[in-house]
């Protein structure tokens, strides 16, 4: 089948088991001017490109050739039959180019959740860090996320400006993660909750929200760490009053209606003798997820990145200022 002068023949079924996210993988040119790639119906397909062509091929002419191979999957390879006309129903749904992909996961129902497995109020060390280990899992598998940030029972994923991850729809990106997200949860409970079984399935729920800045981008990240901090603040002074001075959760919230957060410091400090800058980062900064790029599998390098597991970083640090984006030029500098 030609398209424009150019060839594109099936020849085989393809091997590669990761090419959910459509477009094509890296090409490789033959001494035979034939270019192999994978595409989006599982398919090898070799291109034909002509005797003068060599080295790399520009985005440009890549996309054409992922589009070319495409629709001759679509025409040939696809069964037919009466009842096919019901595609015509599904949503077009792909997330604009050119912006940051966020998908952020928050659990359903949690503080019934909390309370059925007996969570420590008013921060439980052992949910946090079952709720970064199930966000790691995320970050190990979907190559393209630069950067996660998660508090409470809560963790937002970024995904690159350029990613081609499921060709963009958001549809298939959201739910990948959530569902990800949520059985690494169910599998790793025993690990953090050794003697207390998971009473009934937890569930998330999720969306996608797209950001074309830079500066948008950071700002979605600094509006969640604020937002940290002043319910981590709340939570302190709410439990201190009903663990430490008796009242009731009703009498608690009337003590703190109305007041500021240099009042509750202030209650902390002078009837608790709690200094809350002096309590852990973790609590008080969320945990900020990134790629290590010390590790020789990870950099500017994305075959690299692809190809092995690498490390991912945890942090608890201030992402609302500038030290941390400049320390760490990368993420927002990330590309193909």
């Amino acid at each position: 089948m030609q398209f424009s002068g150019w060839q594109a023949v099936v020849i085989s079924p393809s091997e590669d088991q990761h090419n959910e996210q459509g477009m094509i993988l890296t090409p490789v040119l033959s001494r035979s001017s034939r270019c192999v790639l994978t595409c989006s119906r599982q398919a090898a397909c070799v291109i034909h490109l002509g005797s003068k062509t060599s080295g790399a091929l520009d985005r440009s002419v890549l996309f054409w050739l992922w589009k070319a191979c495409d629709q001759f999957h679509t025409s040939s390879g696809m069964a037919k039959s009466k009842f096919e006309y019901v595609k015509q129903f599904e949503m077009e749904d792909r997330c604009l180019p050119n912006c940051w992909i966020v998908v952020r996961i928050d659990g359903k129902s949690f503080h019934r959740f909390c309370d059925m497995h007996h969570f420590v109020k008013p921060n439980d060390e052992r949910a946090l860090g079952l709720m970064t280990r199930a966000a790691q899992t995320v970050m190990d598998d979907f190559k393209d996320c630069v950067l996660a940030y998660g508090q409470s029972d809560e963790y937002s994923f970024v995904f690159r400006k350029d990613s081609v991850v499921y060709n963009r729809r958001a549809s298939k990106i959201m739910t990948n993660v959530v569902s990800l997200f949520s059985s690494a949860f169910v599998m790793n409970w025993p690990r953090f909750f050794s003697t207390q079984p998971l009473q009934y399935a937890p569930a998330f729920d999720g969306r996608i929200v797209l950001y074309p800045t830079d500066e948008n981008l950071r700002d979605y990240l600094s509006w969640r760490q604020a937002d940290c901090h002043i319910n981590n603040l709340y939570n302190t002074c709410f439990w201190k009053l009903v663990q430490e001075r008796g009242l009731t959760p009703v009498q608690s919230q009337e003590r703190l209606k109305g007041t500021l957060s240099s009042d509750k410091n202030e209650l902390l400090y002078s009837d608790f003798n709690i200094n809350y800058n002096n309590l852990p980062e973790l609590y008080r900064k969320g945990t900020v997820l990134i790629v290590n790029q010390n590790d020789e599998a990870s950099g500017s390098d994305f075959a690299k990145r692809t190809k092995f597991k690498v490390k991912i970083l945890t942090l608890h640090c201030d992402i609302i200022g500038r030290s941390f984006w400049d320390e760490h030029p990368e993420i927002l500098n990330s590309k193909k």
